[in-house]
């Protein structure tokens, strides 16, 4: 493996990856963005196709049915599946971080129930952290409640932010379970809920920045019955579950933005080569060359610090310093391309005849979701300073 290039099984997999997702999924996402039926015929048929040609669930591990690729092999494959944000969905990658969650923490019955059909698919996860009263970057802030009533849990509570709760088998609920006396960290637990559990309402889909519906759901839980074997985890570990979950998640988000940016990276640069403006083709442009020059620098930056975040997480060694860093550094990243993308486009920039509106919105969703921007550069900063001898780049 070089620095930035795949080899071997790798690379030969990263080609038939790149066709899967430009020719055959890429076409298709105006029919994938209208989430009706048609869109559910089409994802489907897409899981087949991934399924027959070998690219399905890839990063999950071996002993679950996955593909066994590794954290820094991943990297490669996730960015070109980031390419589209269908991509996670036709390839079965999107559960990956839930199984993994289920696969370290669950209980063998868990595994049993839940952990097959994630892999193969005919699950799809969900997980209520967020919620409308507090803020959702303070964790320990959860005012949603469970409590024992003989051998079952007892949940009440209000999450917002619930992605992909209407499709979902179950929600991972992470709710307050301890007494006040508790430390906060140790009070929160992590809760398996089936949605088919009588209780558990979706008040509706949350409209965000013109998409309605959104994929984004408000629940309510409203004296939800679960049997206590349901608990995800020790109690009143929901946080160390929480943060097994997150960190591979911040990263996979990492790999994606990557196949987003360099997507958009390459409709600008064939955009300036082909638009004639005041005299010259748009590349001729000292302007439009910096945007191209700083756009390459910072992809190639982004995509250096995830391979190095994976390569951490593959040696077993703490990587949350390597992951607050690209967590913030590639949401801005991915942010600053697709904006001058859109700049190069000039008014087409703006309407939905390029995907490039479409990735602005995400983009801009990027710097919010799995902690806020603010939080990661905080969070990572105090690391250094306390531990500044074991730099990351050591």
């Amino acid at each position: 493996m070089t620095a930035n290039r795949p080899e071997g099984r790798v690379a030969e997999l990263c080609t038939r990856m790149r066709s899967f997702i430009d020719d055959e999924v890429v076409p298709r996402e105006p029919v994938l963005s209208q989430h009706d039926d048609e869109a559910a015929a089409a994802l489907t048929r897409l899981k087949s196709r991934a399924k027959d040609l070998g690219l399905w669930a890839l990063g999950h591990p071996e002993e679950i049915g996955g593909g066994g690729v590794p954290f820094l092999d991943f990297v490669y494959l996730n960015e070109i599946i980031g390419r589209s944000e269908f991509g996670q969905l036709a390839v079965g990658s999107v559960s990956m971080q839930d199984a993994l969650m289920l696969h370290r923490h669950g209980t063998d019955e868990q595994r049993r129930r839940w952990v097959p059909g994630l892999v193969s698919g005919e699950i799809l996860p969900s997980v209520g952290m967020t919620e409308p009263e507090v803020a959702g970057s303070d964790p320990i802030l959860v005012r949603t409640a469970a409590t024992l009533d003989g051998d079952h849990w007892i949940i009440n509570g209000h999450k917002w932010f619930t992605t992909g709760a209407r499709e979902a088998g179950y929600c991972t609920v992470f709710a307050r379970t301890e007494p006040e006396s508790t430390a906060l960290h140790r009070s929160i637990s992590a809760i398996i809920v089936p949605t088919d559990t009588p209780g558990f309402e979706i008040v509706r889909s949350i409209p965000t920045m013109g998409h309605d519906p959104s994929d984004h759901y408000e629940v309510r839980y409203i004296d939800v019955r679960v049997p206590a074997t349901n608990l995800l985890g020790a109690r009143g570990n929901g946080f160390v579950v929480a943060q097994d979950r997150l960190g591979p998640g911040r990263i996979f988000h990492a790999m994606r933005w990557l196949g987003q940016a360099q997507r958009a990276f390459e409709l600008m640069c064939a955009r300036a080569d082909e638009r004639f403006a005041h005299g010259s083709l748009l590349s001729e442009k000292g302007e439009i060359q910096r945007y191209v020059a700083e756009s390459a620098a910072e992809i190639h930056a982004s995509r250096l610090m995830t391979l190095d975040a994976a390569r951490v997480m593959d040696a077993g060694e703490d990587a949350r310093v390597q992951i607050g860093l690209v967590k913030f550094w590639g949401a801005r990243m991915l942010h600053n391309v697709i904006d001058r993308a859109i700049q190069v486009h000039g008014a087409l920039g703006l309407t939905a005849d390029t995907p490039l509106e479409r990735m602005y919105r995400q983009a801009r969703y990027a710097r919010i979701y799995d902690g806020p921007d603010e939080v990661h550069r905080m969070s990572t900063a105090r690391r250094l300073l306390r531990d500044g001898e074991t730099a990351p780049w050591k």
